[in-house]
């Protein structure tokens, strides 16, 4: 039984109450998932004290966005899994993005002991060979790849953008990028 609900209550009933303010049945939906959703984020974020933080931003944003779920969409589970693994995420890319930030203002404070133009030729001759090879994909490998390399989306969003399946995605994207390294490997 879920917390605070009656015997038998369905995560998605439970979503759809939460919706209207129901504060029951968020208890209900907090302790159906809230262990689940710590485990997954603890997974993506490999930090005990930002899991917990991120999790309970999660169940905040359950609370605060519960209308927007879609049982004809997917389960609750699914949903609430879904804003888990974006939150995570987006956690881990502005950490990411925090430490490339710390690293650029390093380089500068520092004198640079290498031939900078030498640097930035090879830069450039790196990615024209890497746009050589990403046009010799065919157009479903390389859009995907671009997408998340270069615009910084993830399997899910990718495939939410191209409104294709996500496996589908992960396997064009693996095969493209099998093919990227073939043609980067090969020099040409």
């Amino acid at each position: 039984m879920l917390h605070g609900t009656e015997p038998g209550a369905r995560a998605e009933d439970l979503l759809t109450r939460v919706a209207g303010g129901d504060e029951d049945a968020f208890a209900g939906v907090y302790d159906a998932f809230s262990a689940t959703v710590l485990g997954l984020v603890l997974r993506i974020l490999r930090d005990a004290a930002q899991a917990e933080e991120v999790t309970q931003e999660v169940m905040v944003e359950v609370w605060r966005t519960a209308g927007r779920y879609d049982p004809g969409r997917g389960t609750a589970k699914a949903w609430v899994l879904t804003l888990a693994h974006r939150r995570a995420v987006d956690r881990v890319r502005a950490a990411h993005a925090g430490s490339e930030r710390e690293r650029r203002a390093g380089q500068l404070l520092t004198e640079r002991a290498f031939d900078q133009v030498a640097e930035t030729v090879q830069e450039r001759d790196e990615q024209r060979r890497i746009y050589r090879c990403l046009a010799a994909l065919t157009r479903l490998q390389r859009v995907p790849l671009v997408l998340a390399f270069y615009q910084g989306l993830t399997y899910l969003e990718v495939a939410d953008a191209l409104s294709t399946p996500e496996g589908t995605v992960k396997s064009r994207m693996r095969a493209g990028l099998r093919q990227l390294r073939a043609c980067l490997e090969a020099g040409t």
